[in-house]
């Protein structure tokens, strides 16, 4: 069941309904509730793999028990290293293990081996397991070093791990911020139910109207770069960068919007990213709880950028090179990761990683020509990362690449969607104007004090959402 699709609406209301329908004073059963509601949810993607999610659960509860009743080191560092090999060996088992067969065979033929097709295995990759993986081992991480304790029941844990909103593209949620919210009552609150309707309009925005209005050109332009001059594979590079953000902070404004219904606070998981000054604002604004969840699990255990510039350098290329691997089994999103890690690294020497952690042009309604400057260097900067990112293969990025850099780049683009570029800009426009706010219609009321003003436009935009071509796409990290 998609976001985007008709049957979710529907489902949302009736399990609205019937959880505002339980007192408050009955928690346990507004979470039975909740966690049926979200196995119901993933079951309708594909029922089988209900019992994988179950396991997972399972098995990190018990472990996050087994955790709390000990003290001695051999024993936990036994649990931690059963969680991790657990965990991990399952992602990479269903993520990751065709890549590694194929790559191996692929290296087997270089030494005079017969040259052949590989090995290939009908490996189905369950719904969101990267995302929910990630979450249980944040929890396991945090109990073992002594942030939080082991939670006693198992429906609170089971149904932090499944929570609908978010199970299948995050945010990453930690235990000590979501699971403490299925522990402690919860009251309807008009406000927040409301700006999490709002915060879902916009979502179905950036999804059906930004994202989806962008794949067509897309998918057209990357999956022949050779046909193409510079400036339409630009062109086509910077659609793209609009299409994901469009497409996976979409997803996350509608999981934060449902959650809030429902009486939760999810984290924020995007700032405005393409407001940037430097790549580093961009990673800390980009898929914040991801980045987030690298640097406090891997880049820190690490030695983070404490030591020596040799250390620092290779804790930034580890934890790039892995983010890169978690986003899919190909040699691209590596690719990525490293190139990521390639243009971080000079902010990292020279110490200005951190310049930016304000507000962008907080009192400014213009911005700056210093600053438009920077925050245009810094999105060409991304959309180059986002063509290895999005190409099927690395020849066709390499192919893509150069076209960029050949002088057809000065040649008008062969492809010209003039009203998704005004589009385009309309949205960035209302985006810029409402950057210091979590969403661009949480504001609304105070834009348009009236109600015939804001229900005119909360109508016209349902409109457009309605009226929006039928073949809409699915999320894009739906395969991560």
């Amino acid at each position: 069941m998609e976001f985007n699709s008709i049957e979710f609406p529907i489902f949302v209301l009736l399990v609205f309904a019937a959880y505002w329908a339980i007192p408050s004073q009955k928690l346990r059963n507004q979470n039975l509730l909740i966690l049926a509601a979200s196995y119901f949810f993933y079951g309708w993607w594909d029922w089988r793999f209900l019992s994988l999610l179950a396991f997972n659960s399972l098995f990190n509860f018990q472990i996050g028990t087994a955790l709390g009743r000990t003290t001695r080191p051999s024993r936990r560092k036994a649990l931690l290293i059963a969680s991790l090999t657990c965990n991990l060996g399952i992602l990479g088992f269903f993520k990751y293990f065709n890549f590694f067969i194929e790559s191996l065979w692929s290296t087997w033929t270089l030494f005079g081996k017969p040259v052949g097709e590989g090995p290939h295995f009908e490996i189905i990759l369950p719904l969101g397991i990267s995302f929910y993986t990630f979450q249980t081992l944040s929890y396991t991480l945090d109990v073992y070093r002594g942030r939080i304790k082991p939670t006693q029941k198992a429906e609170d844990f089971f149904a932090y791990v499944s929570f609908f909103p978010q199970l299948v593209a995050g945010p990453i949620e930690r235990a000590k911020n979501l699971l403490p919210q299925f522990q402690n009552q919860r009251k309807f609150d008009y406000d927040q139910a409301t700006d999490g309707l709002r915060q879902i309009l916009w979502g179905l925005v950036k999804k059906l109207l930004i994202a989806d209005a962008c794949a067509p050109y897309v998918q057209t332009i990357f999956n022949n770069p050779s046909d193409y001059s510079g400036s339409t594979l630009l062109l086509g590079a910077i659609l793209f960068s609009f299409q994901i953000y469009g497409d996976f902070s979409g997803y996350t404004d509608m999981a934060i919007g449902t959650a809030r219904l429902l009486g939760f606070n999810l984290s924020r998981n995007f700032n405005y990213p393409y407001f940037s000054r430097d790549i580093a604002e961009f990673w800390r604004r980009w898929h914040i709880s991801l980045t987030s969840w690298f640097k406090e699990y891997l880049y820190i255990p690490l030695g983070g950028s404490r030591q020596n510039h040799i250390i620092s350098i290779r804790n930034t290329f580890i934890v790039f090179l892995v983010s890169g691997f978690w986003h899919g089994a190909n040699w691209t999103f590596i690719a990525w990761g490293a190139y990521n890690a390639i243009i971080f690294l000079p902010l990292l020497l020279a110490n200005t990683n951190r310049k930016y952690l304000d507000g962008v042009e907080s009192n400014a309604q213009i911005p700056r020509i210093k600053v438009l400057i920077q925050m245009g260097a810094t999105f060409l900067l991304v959309c180059i990362g986002w063509v290895l990112f999005r190409s099927e293969n690395l020849t066709n990025a390499f192919i893509h690449l150069r076209g960029i850099l050949s002088l057809s780049l000065f040649t008008l683009p062969q492809i010209r969607p003039t009203n998704l570029l005004l589009m385009l800009f309309f949205f960035t426009l209302a985006e810029w104007t409402q950057r210091a706010y979590p969403h661009a219609m949480h504001n609304i009321h105070v834009i348009l004090r009236t109600r015939l003003l804001r229900y005119s436009l909360y109508t016209a935009i349902i409109a457009k959402v309605i009226l929006a071509p039928a073949d809409t796409s699915t999320f894009i990290y739906f395969q991560f």
